[in-house]
C-alpha cells in the first residue's frame, strides 16, 4: 500500500526498473552473471579466484548497476586487476569490457531461448496507472531493456525508456547516481517531486533517495526489505500487486 496520505492521482509519472520490478529477469540476468563470472575465475590464479560468484555477490556487485559498473565492482571485490578494454572487444576473459560482453551474450542467448514473462502483479499496476492517465517510464541499466520488453509484451506501455544505451549515448551517469530518472522524468515532463521511482535493487532505490523524488517504492525480490528500507525506500512490497487499490 501507498503511504496513508498518498494516492496515485497525486504523482506525475511512474519510473520503473525493468528486470525484478516488470519481468523476471533479474533470474536470467543471475544465471548470466553466475555463468561468466565462474567461467573466468576458474582461469585465474589469485587465492581470492578459487570462491565461485555467489548470490551476495550479485547483489552486493552487480546488481542494477551498468553491466562495466558491475563487472569492475566485482573484480575489484576479489583484487583482480585487468585491462578496461573497449566495448567493441569480443566477449571473453581478456578485459572488462570482454567480460561484461560475455555476459549479455549469454543473457541473450537465454531470452532468445526462452523468452519472458511479465509479473502478473506488476502488469495490473500497470492498467491501473494507465486508466488514471499517468505517464511512465521504464528505467533500466541493461542495454537489452526494448528487447526485454517486446519480448514481454509491455513494448507499448510505455512513453519513455531510458535504458544502458540511452545512458552511454547520452553520456547519463547510471545508478546509484539519480540521472537515469531525472533523464526519464523530464522526458515526461515531471519532476522529481512529483514522480515516483519503483526499484528491486539497492542501487536503485539509492538512485531514488539521490534524486529526492517524491517516492521511493521498493520490490523485495531478494535484496531485503531492511536493506531497501536503509538505502532509501519508502515502501517495501512483495509484489506491485499490493499498490493497486482495492
Amino acid at each position: 500500500m501507498l503511504p496513508d496520505d498518498r494516492s496515485w492521482p497525486d504523482f506525475d509519472a511512474v519510473l520503473f526498473d525493468l528486470d525484478g520490478v516488470l519481468t523476471p529477469t533479474a533470474d536470467v540476468h543471475r544465471a548470466a552473471w553466475k555463468e561468466m563470472f565462474d567461467e573466468f575465475l576458474a582461469t585465474r590464479s589469485e587465492p581470492a579466484a578459487s570462491r565461485p560468484f555467489e548470490e551476495s555477490d550479485y547483489l552486493a556487485e552487480v546488481d542494477g548497476k551498468p553491466r562495466y559498473d558491475g563487472v569492475r565492482s566485482f573484480l575489484a571485490s576479489r583484487g583482480i586487476e585487468l585491462p578496461e578494454g573497449t566495448p567493441s572487444d569480443e566477449p571473453g576473459h581478456g578485459s572488462v569490457c570482454a567480460l561484461g560482453n560475455r555476459k549479455n551474450a549469454l543473457f541473450n542467448e537465454v531470452l532468445r531461448r526462452d523468452g519472458i514473462e511479465p509479473y502478473p502483479g506488476s502488469v495490473r499496476l500497470l492498467d491501473h496507472l494507465a486508466g488514471l492517465g499517468i505517464g511512465m517510464a521504464v528505467v533500466s541499466s541493461s542495454q537489452n531493456a526494448n528487447d526485454v520488453l517486446a519480448a514481454a509484451g509491455l513494448a507499448d506501455r510505455f512513453d519513455v525508456v531510458v535504458e544502458g544505451k540511452v545512458a552511454a549515448r547520452d553520456h547519463i551517469a547510471g545508478k546509484p547516481a539519480p540521472d537515469m530518472f531525472l533523464a526519464a522524468a523530464d522526458r515526461l515532463d515531471a519532476g522529481a517531486g512529483r514522480a515516483v521511482v519503483v526499484e528491486d535493487a539497492v542501487s536503485g532505490v539509492e538512485a531514488g533517495r539521490n534524486g529526492r523524488f517524491a517516492l521511493v517504492v521498493g520490490v523485495d525480490r531478494g535484496a531485503g526489505r531492511a536493506a531497501l528500507e536503509a538505502h532509501g525506500a519508502d515502501v517495501v512490497v512483495d509484489d506491485l500487486d499490493e499498490l493497486v487499490p482495492g
